[in-house]
């Protein structure tokens, strides 16, 4: 087949007999021998003029004329039940009005003609009807079949002897091949879980899909892929082909989900089979139930469950997609009862030697078999949670005094770590909640350190409520965790805690001396702005043996030489234990430590923290700035003093000279007395004076107020010199 004038080549196969498709072009030829070529999605570029011919035959020549129509070019999709009958309908222009209409259908090795007006070769169970004022044309399938299913085309035979066609429509129609009987009714508890599993054993490797048939089923869910388990929304999927069965696992049953669905399957492009679901989701205060159940490592439990009497058991656990694969029936163990509401059955299943893999998520529920389909309403959850002991220790503190517990968890650094009391079982776990970080939980601060996979808890004050046994313990996994158990005993003792008090001069030596157990290891900490005693460095420490009355006992020193303002504060020593799993430190002496900074003379600045220290230097700041504004104060008032004595001086000289009199001290007393102007005029003009190589003095003194953090009084004093009279200020 080529295309003129350029002669371009379209198609050229020797295989001719069978459906050749290629690009938008099939050739094929068909049961009457004819050769036909068909044309999908035709537009403008294909318009033209064609050399068709087959190799011993002389060529035919085909002019392509290509036209719009909007009653032309449409294609849509029918689905019907099997049995039903079909109306398949074609729209043509005016000008087809009087040509015969056609219908194709296009099979795996051909496009055969079905109908034509023509009337010959027409195939049986058709039906032909035709609205010619609405330019409209019909051909009805009865009783259809899933060999109905397929692709039809519709259009006009525009030419009879080149037998050219005009296709207007093209129709995909779907046949759905229902179950006789096989409707069912599905039941479930809102909130729990269901498993529906559609047998189609007839069609195992063919692909099935589940769709709700109020949004017209528009919507199919499959897997996509077979023999594994797939998610697709809120159901999780599997397709399979070795039993011929669509497994649909909803994880969570809502209201929603109410409906009738299909669980069907594609027996070929056009043609499917489905069984109908009504599925009912039921509201039920006592159902689903959540169990959490906890055992030891190697123990035994039981796992008790209802279930209606005239369902089976189905008992399985959750993978990791959370899907429920069932059970071994060999663990389940039956016992006979009722509930208060109606016959139950209850069963409990029994594992035993629990091992690690054991934990996790399990349902229990009731199953219920028909011919095409099984469905299981999950209605208890139970989550089994496998510990592991790792050891037992005794741990011991004082009433009172401090307690560092340090739980040694090496193999799961970065796990979530806690600590709990079993007296309420374990039902408040502390934890720092943030990792490599100090935090405060109720009335103990804790650390998870991953990088040396230990969780630190301190007690800041020892209480008798304290005492008890603990878990401290880490998160291996959701379902499984391990600990070492913590039996703290709270010690009541007159002698501890001891409360000292220590001194020290700035830069001299201070020793600290405390008594600990023999038996134990010293233990010497300094707390921080948190309150949490953080160690110090053992170098820093001297022992000395002695004995006290009560028992034997050692006696440590710890030295702090060249002491620093940051030296000051609270220290804490006590006796360190450690075990295999687990270091304890109780905390029996604290020590409050104040730093005294000496100055020249009398003053003296007592510093008993690092807050201390910088209230002092803002002191120092304060003082000298008084200072500073004190001396400017009293230049300014010597300068003006100055300017003042200078003018009234030239203004009494003035006088004098216009009265041409000089009197001595004793005249100006006379004349004061018989002339009161004089006298107050002289007044001014001698003001009292100082030595004239006299000192102006500042003193400026801070003393301590009850409320005040420091003991310490300050004196700054300042001295100004001066070669003229002062005036005093």
């Amino acid at each position: 087949m080529y295309k003129l004038p350029e002669w371009r080549r379209i198609k050229n196969d020797k295989k001719h007999d069978q459906l050749i498709n290629e690009d938008r072009l099939s050739v094929f030829r068909n049961s009457k021998g004819t050769l036909l070529i068909f044309i999908r999605e035709l537009n403008q570029h294909d318009a033209g003029r064609y050399r068709i011919g087959v190799s011993g035959t002389r060529p035919e020549y085909m002019n392509l004329f290509v036209l719009e129509d909007i009653c032309c070019g449409m294609s849509k999709i029918l689905i019907v039940n099997r049995g039903d009958n079909v109306m398949i309908s074609c729209n043509y222009s005016e000008k087809h009005k009087n040509d015969p209409k056609i219908m194709f259908k296009k099979e795996k090795a051909s496009i055969e003609l079905i109908y034509t007006t023509e009337t010959w070769g027409n195939k049986k169970g058709l039906s032909f009807s035709e609205e010619r004022e609405e330019n409209t044309f019909s051909v009805t399938i009865t009783a259809v079949t899933p060999d109905d299913g397929g692709v039809y085309l519709c259009g006009v035979w525009i030419n009879r002897y080149l037998y050219s066609y005009s296709i207007i429509n093209t129709v995909h129609l779907h046949i759905v091949d229902k179950h006789k009987l096989a409707t069912y009714r599905v039941s479930g508890y809102s909130g729990g879980g269901l498993m529906i599993k559609c047998e189609h054993p007839q069609y195992k490797t063919k692909p099935k899909y589940i769709c709700k048939e109020s949004d017209g089923c528009s919507e199919r869910k499959n897997p996509g892929v077979q023999d594994e388990w797939m998610e697709n929304g809120d159901v999780s999927l599997y397709d399979d082909t070795r039993a011929g069965v669509l497994m649909v696992f909803f994880r969570e049953l809502k209201a929603a989900d109410a409906g009738t669905y299909r669980c069907g399957v594609n027996v070929s492009h056009y043609t499917e089979r489905f069984t109908e679901l009504q599925l009912n989701v039921k509201h039920d205060a006592k159902y689903p139930k959540s169990v959490t159940e906890s055992v030891y490592l190697g123990e035994e439990i039981n796992i008790t469950c209802q279930i209606p009497e005239e369902h089976k058991v189905h008992f399985c656990k959750e993978d990791d997609n959370h899907i429920c694969q069932n059970i071994s029936s060999s663990k389940v163990t039956q016992m006979n009862g009722s509930s208060e509401r109606n016959e139950e059955r209850v069963f409990t299943v029994i594992i035993s030697n629990v091992s690690v893999r054991d934990a996790g998520v399990y349902w229990c529920g009731a199953e219920t078999r028909d011919t095409y389909l099984t469905f299981i309403s999950l209605n208890t959850k139970i989550q089994l949670i496998v510990i592991t002991k790792v050891s037992v220790s005794r741990v011991s503190g004082y009433s009172g005094g401090g307690l560092m517990i340090k739980c040694e968890h090496p193999q799961y650094k970065t796990k979530p770590k806690y600590i709990c009391k079993e007296s309420d079982g374990c039902s408040e776990r502390k934890n720092p909640g943030v990792q490599d970080e100090w935090m405060e939980n109720g009335d103990v601060s804790l650390y998870d350190d991953t990088r040396a996979g230990v969780l630190m808890v301190f007690f800041r004050e020892l209480k008798a409520a304290d005492a008890g046994t603990y878990r401290c313990g880490v998160n291996v996994s959701h379902y499984t965790e391990r600990f070492t158990e913590l039996q703290l005993n709270v010690k009541h003792d007159a002698k501890y805690p001891m409360d000292v008090t220590k001194t020290a001069y700035l830069g001299e030596e201070v020793n600290i001396t405390c008594q600990i157990p023999e038996e134990h290891e010293v233990h010497f900490c300094k707390e921080d702005d948190n309150h949490i005693c953080q160690n110090i460095s053992s170098s820093k420490v001297t022992q000395m043996n002695g004995s006290s009355e009560r028992n034997e006992e050692r006696v440590f020193t710890v030295i702090i030489s060249n002491v620093s303002v940051r030296d000051a504060g609270v220290y804490w020593c006590g006796a360190e234990t450690r075990d295999t799993y687990l270091t304890f430190i109780s905390l029996n002496t604290k020590i409050q430590l104040n730093i005294i900074m000496r100055h020249k003379g009398e003053s003296v600045e007592t510093t008993t923290s690092p807050f201390m220290t910088e209230i002092t230097d803002f002191s120092m700041i304060i003082i000298m700035s008084v200072c500073v504004i004190l001396l400017l104060i009293s230049g300014f008032t010597l300068t003006v003093w100055k300017l003042r004595h200078e003018r009234r001086g030239r203004t009494s000289t003035s006088g004098k000279r216009k009265k041409n009199t000089m009197s001595s001290h004793a005249d100006s007393r006379r004349d004061s007395l018989t002339d009161p102007g004089l006298a107050q005029t002289n007044s001014h003009d001698d003001p009292p004076t100082i030595p004239s190589d006299g000192l102006l003095y500042a003193a400026v003194s801070f003393q301590k107020r009850e409320e005040s953090l420091s003991d310490a009084t300050v004196r700054f004093s300042c001295f100004l010199s001066s070669s003229k009279p002062q005036k005093t200020v």
